[in-house]
């Protein structure tokens, strides 16, 4: 019966969250409990293992808060935008440069690990240059979401906070492992964006060495009040050092962010009131998310307590064929991308990766192989793909594009950049 009462608490948030009847909060921290209650739990029992998954998960959900805000303050201070301007001038009238800055570019402004403020930043610069030299907004699109999916494998960013959250592990030492993947999704990225540009030259009769179009850049998102240009190199180094730091292990994730935003904040912004109107401003956003993260930690406390998650893998490990079951973490990587297009993030990773991550276990796999291989395509390189989040939308309103459009021009990209991260991680042993 505990399987039946997982399956169900599956099935229903994955319902209410499809269908847009209640919040993610609302579905990850109130229907297990119900359930369990059905299932035959006491409340306190129930609240016990909640609070087991709440501990677990208290680190991921304060390095979430932390860096969004530390990213939010430094994108405040234009740390971005020389990077972003000189990108821009180099290309001048190449499609084959500018296709490759949009690329960096795309990938510099997802540092903050919000595909919202990646898509109005960077379509907002791009955009009129793209329609100067009749390249396809179509195109931009694409490059922005490959570059910036890659870099959502960030332990702020969307996947590995999620599957860390799952693995009750800490998000620093999961994404250390993926560096690798990262680093060679990201040089797939520019590769794609090299051959969209090409596409583009032809499309456009560029001829190299032409007068081209000198273009300059409008105005960035933000105040320019808020804009530190001398502290530029500050900043970078700054950045460089947190990373350093991060990737190395020397200090636990969610340590370092909450020491690395005081200190950005008093390098960037003079006065008290000013650096709590920083944090004010983009505390929305992270707290958005790390309350997803926490009721999370809710739904993964009461499903593991109550052994619901057990019975489920055990379930789902007695019809899988036994050939199958040890290259589960292999399939995962197939159709991590395909996924995108019927699950939202919450809804798989919060409820189908835990589920397929302990069935493969019974088979030997360890579930941190399942995650990795989750990640490497899911609201990762293949965010776009995905219509049931809101940042996908935002694209294609400002692009102007069809959502169809997007999603067959991005796919095969996607995919193909997920399976070479997949074969990356496979090489080196951590998928």
């Amino acid at each position: 019966m505990l399987a039946f009462w997982g399956f169900a608490t599956i099935i229903i948030i994955l319902i209410l969250l499809m269908t847009k009847k209640t919040t993610v909060q609302f579905a990850l921290a109130i229907i297990p409990v119900l359930t369990a209650l059905f299932a035959g739990f006491t409340f306190v029992d129930i609240t016990g293992f909640a609070s087991e998954g709440l501990k677990s998960i208290l680190a991921t959900g304060l390095t979430c808060l932390f860096a969004t805000l530390l990213f939010g303050a430094l994108f405040d201070a234009g740390m971005f935008d020389p990077v972003i301007k000189g990108v821009i001038k180099v290309s001048g009238g190449d499609p084959l440069k500018i296709c490759l800055g949009t690329a960096l570019i795309g990938m510099l402004t997802h540092l903050d690990g919000s595909s919202t403020s990646t898509y109005l930043i960077s379509i907002s610069a791009l955009l009129p240059i793209y329609m100067a030299m009749k390249m396809s907004p179509l195109t931009l699109a694409v490059i922005v979401a490959l570059g910036s999916g890659v870099m959502n494998i960030l332990p702020w960013g969307g996947p590995t906070l999620r599957a860390a959250t799952v693995l009750s592990m800490d998000v620093g030492e999961l994404y250390r492992t993926m560096v690798p993947m990262q680093i060679v999704g990201l040089l797939c990225a520019f590769v794609a964006a090299g051959l969209l540009g090409l596409q583009e030259r032809k499309a456009v009769s560029y001829v190299k060495g032409g007068s081209g179009i000198q273009l300059e850049m409008g105005k960035l998102e933000g105040a320019d009040e808020l804009r530190r240009p001398k502290l530029f190199l500050v900043n970078v180094a700054f950045v460089v050092l947190v990373m350093v730091v991060l990737i190395a292990g020397w200090a636990p994730s969610a340590v370092l962010f909450m020491m690395a935003l005081p200190v950005a904040l008093i390098i960037n912004f003079r006065g008290v009131d000013l650096q709590k109107k920083r944090v004010e401003a983009h505390s929305i956003n992270a707290l958005g998310t790390t309350s997803v993260i926490f009721c999370a930690g809710i739904f993964s406390g009461v499903l593991t307590g109550t052994g619901m998650m057990e019975a489920m893998a055990m379930g789902i490990a007695s019809v899988v064929p036994t050939q199958l079951g040890g290259v589960m973490q292999y399939l995962m990587v197939i159709f991590s991308v395909p996924f995108c297009f019927i699950f939202d993030p919450d809804s798989f990773y919060y409820g189908v990766l835990p589920v397929l991550s302990q069935a493969a276990a019974q088979f030997g796999v360890e579930p941190v192989n399942m995650a990795r291989a989750a990640i490497t395509g899911m609201i990762s390189v293949g965010t776009a793909c995905c219509p049931l989040i809101g940042s996908t939308w935002l694209l294609v309103g400002l692009t102007k594009i069809n959502l169809g459009d997007l999603q067959k021009k991005t796919f095969p990209w996607a995919f193909a950049i997920s399976i070479v991260m997949g074969v990356t991680g496979i090489l080196i042993g951590i998928i």
